[in-house]
């Protein structure tokens, strides 16, 4: 294990298999999200993205639960509520709070933007900007007592971070989703499976977080550049049309198939011996 990673309300771990596990560590703030928490969030995803010793990432939360959503104490004196007192004009105080929003939604887009493969393992309550952070996340995996909230009307504002730009990429139920958005009712762990939101439900955290990271552990085994790559290409084809998806792949594998891994793969498949690949 290496300790590299060294932040205020992340625990991270990197095995030797190149499996890093973020913990979100705010419990007794019920694991609300700060400042601090989505920058955090932000420069460690961002950091992974270079990073040749991670090959998957695992985040979960300590705790009772993933998260009870925006820090709202911090909220009431902080950006947010700046915005709306003061002496300066609608139009400049207007002007940094949507600087003030873009930061955040860059820090969330960290876990999209990194192209090792994220499994998101929530438990217990997961509210408001907790959904923009697992919607940005390649794979999700709850326990039976999870329960999801897109809280943000009842704080009298849209969310702003991600969640309905991918929450209805992700369900494929347009009426589903607006229905969650804007009555912001509780979303039970077997409706978000049932939906598509959640892949998989486990009895137990424990038991949880120990399939998500025995799922990393076997992509963390494949090849590196063709796992990064088919995450690449999945992000960039999902927001683009079926021939714009073929062409840009047509120009990154031109690339990407002088990868060393590929004859290493071949050969290992063709000698039924594990193949071993260096690092990215």
């Amino acid at each position: 294990m290496t300790n590299k990673y060294q932040y205020e309300c992340l625990i991270v771990s990197i095995s030797s298999e190149g499996v890093a596990h973020v913990e979100i560590n705010r419990p007794k703030a019920l694991n609300a999200v700060n400042t601090q928490t989505w920058t955090e969030i932000g420069h460690c995803f961002t950091r992974f993205q270079s990073d040749g010793d991670v090959r998957c990432v695992v985040l979960s939360a300590a705790g009772r639960m993933f998260t009870a959503g925006l820090d709202l104490k911090e909220a009431a004196t902080g950006p947010l509520a700046q915005s709306n007192t003061g002496d300066t004009d609608r139009a400049r105080s207007g002007y940094y709070h949507r600087l003030y929003i873009m930061k955040i939604q860059d820090a969330i887009s960290a876990i999209e933007a990194c192209d090792k493969p994220v499994i998101v393992a929530i438990h217990g309550g997961c509210l408001g900007i907790g959904i923009d952070v697992i919607s940005a996340c390649d794979m999700r995996v709850a326990t039976e007592d999870a329960y999801f909230v897109i809280k943000e009307v009842d704080i009298g504002m849209a969310a702003d971070v991600g969640t309905l730009q991918r929450l209805p990429k992700i369900v494929g139920n347009d009426s589903w989703v607006r229905e969650a958005c804007y009555t912001a009712r509780t979303v039970s762990s077997k409706e978000a499976l049932a939906v598509g939101l959640v892949g998989s439900l486990y009895a137990s955290k424990e038991g949880m977080v120990a399939a998500a990271l025995e799922t990393a552990s076997l992509i963390a085994s494949k090849s590196p550049v063709a796992v990064v790559s088919t995450k690449h290409l999945l992000n960039y084809s999902r927001d683009h049309t079926v021939r714009e998806g073929l062409e840009y792949t047509a120009i990154w594998n031109a690339l990407a198939h002088n990868s060393r891994d590929m004859p290493v793969a071949i050969m290992a498949s063709l000698q039924k011996t594990k193949p071993l690949f260096p690092k990215l």
